[in-house]
């Protein structure tokens, strides 16, 4: 089975996460990686739609989630059986195929009930003696599995119940074991014995059946049609032809018709509680309109899962796409802190104190002697500009700003120029539509020992629009801290011009002690020459915790 390979960033995706992802899997397609797929895991922030619709460049899939769903690990090829197919004919199923539950369908191609190899067996198997002599069926479905044709009679699709004796002794012996029984009950068969048949059609019989394709006399056959008794002649000898009468019950009447199912969207967690649970073998997989998808085990528990990631701009379980922790983790491509969990078997991971994700990315089109194509250079590009704000940013390194050189000779774009349209375009904090999406459009978790805090980020020019905003801001902190339960919730108003950061946080009420920068207000603070949450504004805040572990709380 071919997997196919997300790239993907962490939620809540800035230009740089989008663009690496993109570019990534650009290369990666290149190289002859074809399942190799783009994805994203939230919606692109302002900037980032601004740079994708004014390059041109689709956006990448969106993934809500990477949870295991019941449809990953299904065989969509099930073995079932019809409504009209005999038991002898689900036996071969079973023998032919190894599974132990066929799904018995209608003709919309949706499960009526289930027939399990446990149960026929106990049925054809382990009978009590009078049973032995039941055949419940219909007799075109007699007819079908004796090869048979009927010379007198036939009937319907009706069902029958009907009790079987064989006619291989004497007329007298034979017909002393038949008193009793109502005659259009009965199912005799028999070889060539006349007086077996013609003593059978004088009493009326449901049904005749002469084994080893021998005719019936046209006496016999003409006064089988004034009797109403029905005349069935198959090839089979006696001996045969009982035993596929028996097996002749349309698996319609065999069915259990209760089963458990379950919906192909629903998380393969729940699939595995219900095969506990429920302690069935199988348990049939449904798509939306009911019709089968699909049969599943425990041994759809065991199947690899037919996608899996390489992640970018991010290491940590706590920024990955929801899922992420039940999913292979092929690759790593990160300029941040580590924070990864454990992986099953050694993977490729690239990071270094660069300033851009995408610096990185473009550092393998060097090392691959691959030169991106125009508008994935330029996506680079915005995206080194966007994370390092114009290489202005202190998390800027030389290999930042030789990248950008390198991708103004591939495009003949001056990145200046192109870096100030992304932000001149994108700066209004109106383009974000809420302020829930102002701070939650690039809002990540950072965990100190048993406390997390989040911390978000916006750049500007010029802070007008926020102090506009600012109370809605506020609130909606207010709200993140709670729901979240964050030690610190933090949003990170950054003026491009100015080089000067306004954090507004929703935090302890001592937080302004130990924050050693200026507050200009309740809740907000001023901080020049801070543009990097990752260098600067995360370390800083992580440090007031530690100090509130070491000498008392904050608040």
């Amino acid at each position: 089975m071919d997997k196919t390979i997300y790239v993907i960033g962490h939620r809540n995706p800035d230009t740089d996460s989008i663009a690496a992802a993109i570019a990534y899997a650009a290369l990666k397609q290149r190289q002859g990686d074809c399942g190799v797929v783009a994805a994203m895991a939230g919606e692109p922030n302002p900037q980032t739609r601004y740079i994708l619709d004014r390059l041109g460049v689709p956006d990448p899939l969106r993934l809500a989630d990477v949870h295991p769903k019941v449809r990953d690990t299904l065989n969509r090829k099930p073995v079932t059986v019809g409504l009209a197919a005999s038991a002898y004919q689900a036996l071969e199923l079973f023998h032919g195929s190894g599974v132990r539950v066929l799904p018995v369908l209608d003709e919309l191609g949706k499960p009526i009930g289930v027939l399990s190899l446990l149960r026929l067996s106990e049925t054809y198997l382990l009978p009590h003696r009078e049973a032995q002599r039941e055949i419940t069926t219909t007799l075109p479905a007699l007819a079908r599995a004796l090869a048979g044709r009927f010379v007198a009679g036939g009937g319907d699709e009706a069902p029958v119940t009907l009790q079987m004796f064989i006619g291989a002794m004497l007329e007298e012996s034979f017909f002393g074991r038949i008193a009793g029984h109502e005659p259009r009950q009965l199912l005799i068969m028999t070889g060539n014995r006349r007086t077996i048949q013609q003593a059978a059609i004088e009493r009326g019989v449901r049904l005749l059946v002469v084994t080893g394709d021998h005719p019936l006399e046209d006496d016999l056959l003409q006064r089988a049609e004034e009797q109403g008794v029905s005349v069935l002649l198959t090839p089979h000898d006696t001996a045969t032809a009982a035993w596929l009468a028996r097996l002749s019950t349309p698996v319609a009447y065999l069915a259990e018709r209760k089963f458990a199912a379950i919906g192909v969207a629903e998380p393969l967690s729940h699939l595995r509680q219900k095969l506990l649970a429920s302690g069935e073998p199988a348990i049939l997989a449904l798509e939306e309109d009911g019709t089968l998808a699909g049969v599943a085990t425990k041994s759809s528990l065991l199947a690899p899962l037919p996608y899996a990631l390489i992640l970018v701009d991010h290491n940590e379980p706590a920024q990955a796409v929801p899922g992420a922790e039940s999913v292979e983790i092929l690759e790593v491509i990160d300029h941040h802190k580590l924070g990864n969990r454990h992986t099953m078997t050694p993977i490729s991971f690239i990071t270094a104190p660069v300033g851009s994700t995408c610096t990185l990315v473009a550092g393998r089109y060097r090392e691959c002697r691959i030169d991106p194509e125009r508008n994935v250079a330029l996506l680079l590009m915005a995206g080194i500009l966007s994370d390092t704000v114009l290489l202005k940013s202190p998390t800027t390194t030389d290999a930042d700003c030789t990248t950008i050189a390198w991708l103004e000779g591939l495009t003949g774009v001056d990145a200046a120029g192109f870096g100030q349209e992304i932000f001149a375009a994108c700066s209004s904090l109106n383009n974000f539509g809420s302020a829930e999406r102002v701070v939650t459009a690039d809002f990540k978790l950072f965990q100190h020992g048993e406390q997390r805090l989040g911390v978000g980020q916006v750049e500007v020019v010029g802070f007008t629009e926020f102090y506009g905003m600012k109370e809605e801001l506020l609130a909606v902190l207010a709200d993140l801290k709670k729901r979240d339960n964050l030690y610190i919730a933090g949003l990170m108003v950054t003026d491009i011009a100015t080089e000067t950061t306004l954090f507004l946080v929703e935090g302890h009420t001592r937080i302004a002690h130990v924050m050693e920068y200026p507050q200009i207000e309740p809740h907000l603070y001023e901080l020049e020459n801070v543009m990097s949450r990752k260098k600067q504004m995360v370390p800083h805040l992580l440090k007031i915790l530690a100090r509130a572990e070491g000498g008392g709380p904050v608040g």
